[in-house]
């Protein structure tokens, strides 16, 4: 985030209300080819219906990021996406000085003889270079926005405890122009890999929910939404392979979006059936370290596959 035209801000859609109960919360995440649980809608509604930030935590893959994108594209809010990383503070978050806009401005008054005074003027939004946050403040013309604040656990304590400080009164600070308050509090999903514990003082002010990989039938169900060229028998071979794989020693499990990602390069090779060499050639879509990749194609692939098949065959 390094420019304002690439801050991590979509645009906006049509205004939406807020669902009127938890299977409204299904049916308008279903409407964008978002499957989900009754327990992740319960809290998604209630997070909703109470204006409290939700908190989600799982492994990498399980659809935390999507459910974000997907809530903004149905309620027609904009998406504005605060990516965290180690070393953000709250100036890289909140809103920086366009410098060298400033010097250009001195320059130009210094040339002019209209030096004295131009301090005001240096200091005001039109040298404001907008981040996320403080982009979440602004009022919206489709709505308070939906704020995602994504891998959370990337940052450090001193930026967790800023983060809780602005969502708690939906309001940054800069020196220079004073408290810009958000008119309406935005819509506010954090999640995290886990990748280190997030302190509990951010988490009470949070709604949380565990995002667990699915079950054979949700993530069938979720294949079928993202992925609705695929036969039946392929995706079934699919999503029993890929259950089937999270189950061995890996570095890194795959996670949904990865099913996902195989599934359309299987369709892009025109594969109807799984077999042993399309899958050792199309791992890569699937696991993303070497040695993963290694421990399963060749003979370990035909013997999950077979062992897949002997699962998905009907009894009789």
């Amino acid at each position: 985030m390094t420019q304002p035209a690439d801050d991590g801000i979509a645009g906006t859609g049509a205004a939406g209300t807020i669902p009127a109960d938890i299977d409204a919360v299904q049916a308008l995440l279903a409407g964008q080819g978002y499957v989900c649980g009754r327990a992740l809608a319960t809290t998604a509604f209630l997070a909703l219906r109470l204006g409290r930030p939700l908190f989600l935590e799982g492994e990498a893959g399980t659809g935390k990021t999507e459910i974000a994108k997907t809530l903004a594209a149905a309620l027609g809010r904009r998406l504005i996406r605060l990516q965290c990383y180690e070393g953000l503070d709250a100036a890289q978050a909140v809103a920086e000085w366009n410098f060298a806009a400033q010097m250009v401005a001195i320059r130009a008054a210094e040339a002019a003889g209209r030096a004295e005074g131009i301090e005001t003027d240096l200091f005001s939004e039109r040298y404001l270079i907008e981040r996320p946050l403080l982009a979440a403040m602004r009022p919206q013309p489709g709505g308070a926005p939906v704020l995602l604040v994504d891998e959370v656990d990337r940052t450090d304590e001193p930026f967790e405890a800023f983060l809780l400080e602005a969502l708690s009164d939906f309001q940054v600070t800069i020196p220079e122009l004073g408290t810009i308050r958000a008119p309406a509090p935005p819509i506010v999903i954090l999640t995290s890999n886990r990748t280190r514990e997030v302190h509990d003082a951010l988490k009470r002010r949070c709604l949380y929910h565990w995002v667990d990989y699915p079950d054979f039938a949700r993530e069938l169900e979720i294949l079928h939404a993202r992925a609705p060229e695929a036969t039946q028998a392929l995706s079934r071979e699919i999503v029993g392979f890929v259950q089937r794989l999270r189950t061995e020693d890996l570095f890194k499990k795959p996670g949904v979006a990865e099913t996902i990602d195989w599934a359309k390069c299987l369709l892009a090779l025109d594969v109807i059936s799984l077999s042993p060499e399309v899958i050792s050639d199309t791992l890569g879509a699937l696991l993303k370290y070497q040695d993963d990749i290694a421990r399963i194609e060749g003979a370990p692939a035909k013997k999950l596959l077979d062992e897949v098949r002997r699962g998905l065959a009907p009894a009789g």
